[in-house]
């Protein structure tokens, strides 16, 4: 397909971590993804597959430019503020960002005829479990803004599209792991905070050590189960997503999981097979709101969007990541 003939998508949050993974999901899907970021926390060299264009979710004139500019056929949006512990230091931060920077690009969307998006939203919105794993009908009641500021959108979705009529899949996020198997992107955060990453970099003599926030919770080996995903499968479900909106109306929300768990101390006995580093462990006592078990429950993505992740084995992410990690090595400093 020609270039002219490609309907384009506009991604903002495109250069970061998923939405570079996402940008290339889009492009191998015959769109042309547009990214707009502000680069604050994503990276000039990620922008691979389609033109990035520098602007602020609050910029109003900026994103009307930028629309106008493409006339994009839809929007995914990734943009926006993601650590939990910040934003209990800096609620006010992630509601500016996260909450009335998203409703200044719906508006946009509304000005502009641009009627379909997939939004990144989280697990965060559930709070503590009730349910294991959690399907989409879980109560929502976040335990940190982060969590309250994508509950807060997907709400705001949901009246859009029935004041509106702009069209929404809302995919809850849970753990987004590995890298892309080409080796051309991966994970790269400012400040990293994901598990695989640090374990990995104190493989690498990076970091002097990974802590374990608590070791006597009820599960198999006392550490905190989490749902990885593999961020290539991830960036499927939002093509996957695109489709979905093309015969449906209203405002929908899936799941992004394995279904299954895996313990902190099995990502890192994983990584020292897969590394040969001995990565040294120190025990800190269970951060507050820190759940024993996190899992979803991703059957309605499977049935609804026909989402069936490939590549979510705990080793494959692991050694996709470490291939990464290689590639494109940590500052070399050593950290705590």
């Amino acid at each position: 397909m020609a270039a002219a003939d490609r309907p384009t998508i506009l991604v903002t949050g495109g250069a970061g971590y998923i939405g570079s993974h996402v940008c290339k999901a889009v492009a191998r899907a015959g769109y042309i993804p547009v990214t707009y970021d502000n680069l604050c926390a994503g990276h000039a060299w990620a922008v691979r597959w389609g033109p990035l264009e520098g602007g602020d979710l609050i910029d109003a004139g900026r994103l009307d430019e930028v629309m106008r500019q493409y006339k994009p056929a839809a929007v995914i949006h990734l943009a926006g503020l993601i650590v939990v512990s910040e934003s209990v230091k800096d609620p006010a931060q992630y509601y500016l960002n996260n909450v009335n920077g998203s409703i200044g690009l719906l508006d946009a969307m509304r000005r502009n005829g641009v009627e379909r998006i997939v939004f990144s939203s989280s697990a965060a919105v559930y709070g503590e479990p009730e349910i294991t794993p959690m399907p989409e009908t879980h109560p929502q009641q976040p335990l940190n803004p982060y969590g309250t500021s994508k509950l807060m959108i997907e709400r705001v979705l949901q009246d859009y599209a029935r004041a509106y009529n702009l069209h929404s899949v809302s995919l809850r996020y849970f753990n987004a792991a590995g890298a892309d198997a080409s080796g051309e992107i991966g994970e790269a955060h400012p400040v990293e905070t994901h598990l695989i990453p640090l374990v990995l970099e104190a493989a690498a003599g990076k970091r002097h050590s990974v802590a374990i926030y608590g070791d006597d919770y009820p599960t198999r080996d006392g550490t905190c189960i989490r749902d990885y995903i593999h961020v290539s499968d991830l960036a499927e479900a939002h093509v996957l997503a695109l489709r979905y909106l093309d015969n449906s109306v209203g405002a929908h929300a899936f799941n992004l999981g394995n279904g299954a768990g895996t313990t902190v101390r099995e990502v890192i006995d994983v990584a020292r097979r897969i590394t040969g580093g001995t990565i040294p462990v120190r025990i800190e006592p269970p951060r507050p709101g820190d759940p024993a078990i996190l899992l979803a429950d991703p059957s309605r993505a499977r049935r609804l969007l026909g989402w069936q992740p490939t590549q979510s084995g705990l080793e494959q992410m692991v050694s996709s990541a470490w291939d990464w990690h290689q590639r494109v090595p940590v500052p070399q400093q050593i950290m705590v």
